[in-house]
């Protein structure tokens, strides 16, 4: 069975590499961090350098935060991708513009390799329980030399065809609609603070009714619960839903509630919370309007 390696082992990937470990295969994993492979090491994976997982692996899943990261990664000093065998297929995962892929395909093709064009969706828990969302575009060779993988990663794979950049381009759409619902969860419990409503009632009545949201079920405990332990941290809607509005604006396709959401983001991370869980954009509008969350004195 040919070797695995999973770049970037953060609450994302180190959940993708054990999902993989977990179906039998041999897996190995790099961070930057240090630390972070050792748990893998723990739960069955190896350890590695990026020259040594490169060299040994026919599939490389690439987990990393942004463009830069996966640039670097792939193409940087010691990037993997030259060392890789021929053949081989990069699963590229980050959040990036359709444009952007399309390049780093290209790049791989000129030194033998395939690319799929490979955004994730679901949260660190579906990660670990490799149940996430794919939504992935390239040749169907590459579809194919990524099955295995990408069977042991996600309950669903969405094929959205041949073309570099569809993949990252329906991204683009889920988080437009993700950042978005986040932002208005805030509004919503500052809105019922305003009323004088107790929120944990409030959530438990939203989540019955046509209101709700899978946003809104899954981020509003965090701020019940006062956790803002960042599983995803304001920071990335900046990037994210900046992303977005890039290529809303070449498109010439309006986007003001995207416009408005990230500026909602961008106020919390002037405030010193851009390292905080995306449900720290709630104190936003607590701070506004002079409120206060639990766990607020």
């Amino acid at each position: 069975m040919a070797r695995m390696t999973v770049v970037g082992l953060g609450s994302m990937g180190m959940g993708m590499a054990q999902s993989l470990v977990r179906a039998g295969h041999a897996v190995s994993g790099f961070d930057v961090a240090p630390g972070r492979a050792e748990a893998l090491v723990a739960g069955g994976g190896v350890a590695a350098t990026l020259a040594e997982a490169a060299a040994q692996s026919a599939v490389a899943v690439i987990v990393v935060l942004n463009a830069a990261q996966t640039e670097t990664v792939l193409y940087g000093p010691e990037g993997i991708a030259p060392l890789m065998p021929k053949g081989g297929v990069i699963v590229s995962c980050a959040t990036v513009s359709p444009e952007f892929a399309r390049d780093m395909a290209t790049r791989a093709e000129a030194l033998g390799l395939m690319y799929l064009d490979a955004p994730i969706s679901g949260g660190a828990a579906r990660a670990a329980s490799g149940e996430l969302s794919i939504m992935a575009s390239g040749s169907e060779a590459a579809f194919a030399a990524a099955k295995p993988a990408l069977d042991a990663m996600a309950a669903v794979v969405h094929d959205l065809g041949r073309e570099i950049g569809s993949g990252s381009a329906m991204k683009a759409v889920n988080q437009l609609l993700a950042g978005s619902q986040i932002a208005l969860m805030g509004e919503a419990l500052a809105f019922a603070l305003s009323q004088g409503l107790d929120l944990r009632q409030v959530y438990s009545v939203i989540t019955q009714s046509a209101g709700n949201s899978w946003m809104f079920q899954n981020r509003a405990p965090h701020v019940l619960d006062a956790d803002y332990r960042p599983l995803s941290a304001v920071n990335i809607w900046l990037k994210d839903l900046g992303i977005v509005k890039d290529i809303a604006t070449g498109a010439g396709v309006p986007v003001p509630l995207v416009d408005t959401a990230l500026a909602q983001y961008r106020k919390a991370a002037e405030a010193g919370d851009g390292g905080l869980d995306d449900a720290a954009v709630t104190k936003v509008y607590t701070r506004a309007a002079g409120l206060k969350l639990p766990g607020e004195a």
